[in-house]
């Protein structure tokens, strides 16, 4: 961790809590912006402490204009274990209390239509090319493509690296993902052929590092894919407001769309969700069951099949691809 690298009256109580957190096998790389902006809150109004006060912990908690409910909780909910932190080595600290601020309705995922997915891609198809980011042309149709047909989490496909893709076996290796989860991830054969094709155009140098290169060949940032995200929906004449759709709903379609195939071909559910839970690199069995929900809320006409079971997995949305 880099010296000096928290600011403010806690400036070393941050960077033992942050090192703490990673020796017990947490990442935490969003939590640690997180302290460091709080650092700096309490550098500039309140350098004199001693102690974590109620008022500085409540006046930096408190929501701003345009954070969202969940977002807001996530940041009182570091606050609170750092304060706890605190106590346990001896600095008084007032800890938030569990729930002081409500958290908001939870998210109701978009799962995407045949007609949507088709515009969208289309869209893609035509995205032009930028000098400033050279692959992007050919980066964009097909990386919206594997979220949707793998059901990837937008970071592990961000993440990929040349030496991860297995062009020849078809399959890719996801590391170190949510969790701390290693697995991986067989292609659909009409996915792998759009990636061969897309290899032999961008990687034929063997120059990169990252499959799917972004600026000074940094892997693409989050800001980045839904910049463009938001410019496709928009093409497709998909209307986009602060509740979704989003980039994640490219996973949530892919498993409703596969657990309906599966029902409506009879297949044993309660034999493929646990391979999608491994598929999808769940770590419980309930993650990976929430979808039965959506599905029958999505497809109706297959309620009935879907309450006769309670399990799932494993890739192919070829309509698509």
């Amino acid at each position: 961790m880099a010296e000096n690298e928290f600011s403010g009256p806690f400036a070393k109580e941050m960077s033992d809590f942050v090192e703490l957190k990673m020796a017990l096998g947490y990442k935490y790389t969003t939590e640690r912006g997180i302290l460091k902006r709080f650092g700096s809150f309490l550098s500039s109004e309140y350098d004199d402490l001693d102690s974590l006060s109620k008022e500085a912990v409540t006046k930096w908690c408190s929501k701003t204009l345009h954070e969202t409910d969940n977002n807001h909780c996530s940041r009182a909910s570091l606050v609170r274990q750092f304060s706890k932190y605190l106590n346990s080595i001896g600095i008084k600290a007032w800890v938030l209390p569990n729930k002081y601020y409500p958290k908001g309705n939870k998210y109701i995922p978009h799962i995407y239509t045949p007609d949507e997915l088709t515009r969208f891609f289309s869209a893609t198809d035509k995205c032009t090319y930028c000098s400033e980011v050279p692959y992007r042309h050919l980066i964009m149709p097909v990386f919206f493509r594997l979220l949707l047909s793998s059901g990837l989490r937008c970071s592990e496909a961000r993440m990929l690296t040349v030496d991860d893709v297995d062009l020849d076996l078809g399959i890719l290796k996801i590391s170190d993902s949510k969790n701390h989860n290693d697995r991986l991830v067989p292609l659909s054969k009409t996915m792998l052929i759009r990636l061969q094709r897309y290899s032999e155009q961008v990687h034929s140098s063997g120059s990169h590092e990252f499959f799917f290169p972004g600026y000074k060949e940094k892997p693409m940032t989050l800001g980045n894919v839904y910049k463009n995200f938001r410019r496709f929906l928009w093409k497709a004449g998909i209307s986009h407001t602060g509740d979704g759709p989003r980039v994640h709903d490219f996973r949530h379609t892919y498993c409703v769309f596969k657990l309906r195939e599966w029902a409506e071909q009879g297949k044993d559910l309660m034999v493929l969700i646990p391979l999608m839970r491994t598929y999808l690199g769940h770590q419980t069995f309930n993650e990976t069951a929430y979808y039965l929900k959506w599905t029958a809320d999505v497809f109706p006409d297959i309620r009935l099949k879907l309450e006769r079971y309670c399990e799932g997995i494993i890739p192919e949305m070829e309509e698509f691809q």
